[in-house]
């Protein structure tokens, strides 16, 4: 039996899951799942090869159990018109019982065996009689999650800054956390506005080359560092650290954009900016 990675559920959430003896899939198939959950509709990834394995974080487990039919289609279509309904009814029900709570959205598993009520509340809310009113109008079992604003962009963003689709609705497993030394590290604006994802938090592209930007930070002299090189004497100014590039001030008080490589040796280490200074800086709240 081969094993594959698919993405099921309105999180994304990705799991490895067992196919059939007789059954292969490919790439972007749509299929009928069973997760712990229940029965879901899911996509295909990959097969579960061991490189693709080394980049997944205790997946979820579960069986595939048929590539999804047009019946499958309609029954999924079907699903969807009922959820705008079914978001005024809840909505309702909270408002009568004065819960303080914000309904964000609700998710359909397949075949109706269950409904998922995703929701942001500052503390915690005792929603038993909520649950009770749902089930019996609704006539299937309630489950109510709780979820961060960072969730709630992944169940209902579209598009970000960049034009395309946003990252945590589409290849995210993850939320990564953000900082912002990474904004300082790699020279963005810090405009809250400009640096904040749908979600109202700091964009996740952030972090993606972070990594990648501290290791070239590394070899570079902080800012402030006295220098030699082949022209004389200089102090460092800046950074282009994709570029491994230096803005330097020369004994003529001259600025000049060099190569890090020119450097020849630092009479004296500067201590380097701000972000130097606050290596335990504490990523931002999720």
């Amino acid at each position: 039996m081969d094993k594959y990675v698919v993405r099921h559920g309105s999180m994304q959430m990705i799991g490895v899951f067992t196919s059939r003896a007789k059954d292969n899939f490919k790439r972007d198939d749509e299929v009928v799942v069973r997760t712990k959950r229940g029965i879901e509709l899911g996509m295909v990834l990959c097969e579960a090869t061991e490189q693709a394995m080394a980049h997944l974080n205790s997946p979820g487990q579960g069986n595939i159990l048929r590539l999804k039919s047009e019946e499958d289609s309609n029954e999924f279509d079907h699903m969807i018109t009922m959820v705008e309904n079914e978001i005024k009814v809840c909505k309702k029900c909270i408002a009568d019982l004065g819960l303080d709570m914000q309904l964000v959205d609700i998710e359909h598993l397949f075949g109706g065996e269950r409904i998922v009520i995703y929701y942001l509340a500052e503390n915690r809310v005792d929603f038993r009689e909520l649950v009770k009113q749902l089930a019996t109008e609704f006539r299937t079992r309630i489950e109510m999650k709780q979820i961060g604003v960072r969730d709630e962009a992944k169940l209902l963003a579209d598009y970000g800054d960049c034009g395309k689709p946003v990252c945590c609705n589409t290849h995210l497993a993850q939320m990564p956390p953000v900082s912002m030394k990474m904004a300082k590290m790699q020279k963005a604006t810090l405009d809250p506005t400009k640096i904040s994802g749908r979600c109202g938090r700091l964009k996740c592209c952030l972090r993606y080359e972070y990594d990648t930007y501290e290791e070239l930070h590394k070899e570079l002299p902080p800012i402030g560092s006295e220098i030699i090189t082949r022209d004389g004497k200089g102090k460092v100014l800046n950074h282009e650290i994709l570029t491994s590039k230096l803005l330097i001030r020369t004994e003529d008080s001259r600025n000049v954009l060099i190569d890090a490589a020119e450097v020849l040796t630092i009479t004296k280490r500067g201590e380097g900016p701000t972000y130097e200074k606050k290596r335990r800086s504490k990523p931002v709240p999720e």
